[in-house]
């Protein structure tokens, strides 16, 4: 009887995956290898003067620590999403999860900037592939209000993994010296990509990937062509802006992207003329929530990504503290979006974009009273500690737009396309990443040959206020062309 009831279960289960008590432990490798990927981010961060003693490097090397990883991730972000939608996402996602971990080995023996940057660009390839994984795993199975909380802890992870990066990253320097300790920030990232690919092993359902038929569409199914065709067009739209010093003919890849976009375009609706499956179901940017949804993240991202690397390097470089020290700034920050994303993951289905709204708005607030700090701080009336309380605000406004604006974009896409069309918003968040840490932090800099650090930092965060500003412009426009929709957010 026991043996039966037990077979129901699992019946039902793969029947209604929402149903699957296996889905809070799947969840749980999600987080543990989203906190692995975003430490290693907010780790570099705080290690990059370290690693510019260590290796010699240059400003152009470090200016490819950052963006580089940025880069690759968002080459083969879509493609790989499509692949988990046709081949099983648990065994692309474990795949992602060893690269990424042999990568983070190679960069921590790195013996040369270039060897560096060479396993930057491997770790982008693993991420690329893990994360549009993990975001079609959470849409297969969560739904409604579960669904919102399950980003809210995917939110929570974040939060955490950004308030430990740098103070680990400080202290592992500091225990490590100049040249042993950057490499510790890398290595660190090993026993937990250990730890998540045996509980993957362990608990994602089998098949972990599927057989391509050997008949009919096989390999046409994953659309080849699409892929390197969007792959390209992500390429050449990022390249120039993480390789800004390359001169004026590099910038002619702008228009070069745009063409292949284009291109992109034309071959998947010819895909479905075909009768096949595309890359992208180019429908899905006919629903206004997916569409807002990612140009809000893509210019939030553009701008807010840049504030961690301007603010340690201001408190390192222009006010002399230790990596450790520099660490710190960001932990309540980064404490208050961790909790602030588990509240709003459960109040995005009453709220909706709403929510957003309010986030921005406190970004805005965050930026002016750091800028305000800073001009203080300078002018000799106040600490540079002051900034834990006005980034505590940026904080708030990390946890309450990311995650629910995760939840709201993605709310009315097919689960056929989970993988792809989260894919697609991720990269929009990569090259908002690339483009603003590019033109942000040469803006600073720029402004920093000619004059102060306080000077910098007003002109790289008004750079990012101007971003935050357009994306609460959409946001807005968004709340007031569905009213017709009444109470229902998503």
């Amino acid at each position: 009887m026991a043996s039966s009831e037990k077979t129901l279960r699992r019946s039902a289960a793969t029947d209604d995956p929402t149903a699957d008590p296996v889905r809070w432990r799947i969840l749980f490798v999600l987080l543990v290898t989203i906190f692995m990927t975003l430490v290693g981010v907010s780790i570099v961060n705080v290690a990059l003067p370290s690693i510019r003693q260590g290796l010699n490097a240059s400003q152009a090397d470090l200016q490819w620590v950052l963006s580089g990883y940025a880069l690759t991730f968002g080459v083969v972000l879509v493609a790989a999403g499509r692949a988990g939608d046709i081949m099983g996402r648990g065994g692309l996602f474990l795949i992602g999860v060893t690269i990424f971990t042999l990568a983070s080995v190679g960069a921590g023996l790195a013996p040369s900037a270039e060897w560096l940057n060479a396993s930057r660009f491997v770790q982008g390839i693993g991420s690329g592939l893990l994360n549009p994984q993990g975001l079609g795993m959470i849409q297969h199975y969560f739904r409604g209000e579960e669904r919102g909380r399950a980003f809210g802890y995917f939110g929570t992870a974040v939060g955490f993994s950004v308030a430990i990066g740098p103070v680990l990253g400080g202290f592992l320097i500091q225990l490590g010296g100049p040249d042993l300790g950057w490499r510790l920030t890398f290595l660190v990232n090993v026993p937990i990509g250990l730890l998540a690919i045996i509980l993957g092993l362990m608990w994602f359902p089998r098949p972990l990937i599927e057989r391509l038929p050997r008949t009919g569409s096989g390999l046409r199914s994953l659309d080849p062509v699409g892929a390197l065709l969007l792959g390209a067009a992500v390429l050449a739209i990022l390249f120039p802006f993480v390789e800004a010093g390359g001169g004026p003919a590099v910038w002619l890849l702008l228009p070069l992207g745009l063409l292949l976009v284009w291109l992109w375009v034309l071959w998947e609706q010819r895909y479905v003329r075909l009768g096949l499956s595309p890359m992208v179901d180019l429908k899905i940017f006919a629903t206004r929530s997916y569409t807002n949804g990612i140009t809000i993240m893509t210019l939030y991202f553009m701008g807010m990504t840049s504030v961690w690397v301007l603010v340690a390097l201001y408190v390192q470089e222009g006010d002399g503290r230790s990596a450790l020290q520099a660490g710190f700034f960001g932990v309540p920050a980064a404490l208050l979006a961790a909790y602030t994303a588990h509240w709003a993951g459960s109040r995005v289905a009453r709220l909706g974009r709403m929510l957003i709204i309010g986030g921005l708005l406190l970004a805005l607030f965050g930026l002016a009273l750091s800028v305000a700090v800073v001009v203080l701080h300078e002018a000799g009336y106040l600490s540079v500690w002051w900034l834990m309380a006005s980034l505590s605000f940026i904080g708030v406004a990390q946890g309450v737009v990311i995650s629910p604006n995760q939840t709201l974009t993605l709310a009315e896409v097919p689960l056929d396309y989970a993988g792809s069309s989260g894919a697609i918003m991720q990269t929009g968040q990569r090259i908002g990443t690339a483009v603003g840490i590019a033109l942000i932090t040469a803006a600073s800099f720029y402004t920093l040959s000619m004059s102060s650090w306080s000077t910098a930092i007003i002109v790289g965060f008004g750079l990012i206020g101007v971003m935050v500003v357009l994306a609460l412009l959409v946001a807005l426009r968004d709340v007031r062309l569905r009213p017709a929709r009444g109470r229902r957010r998503f």
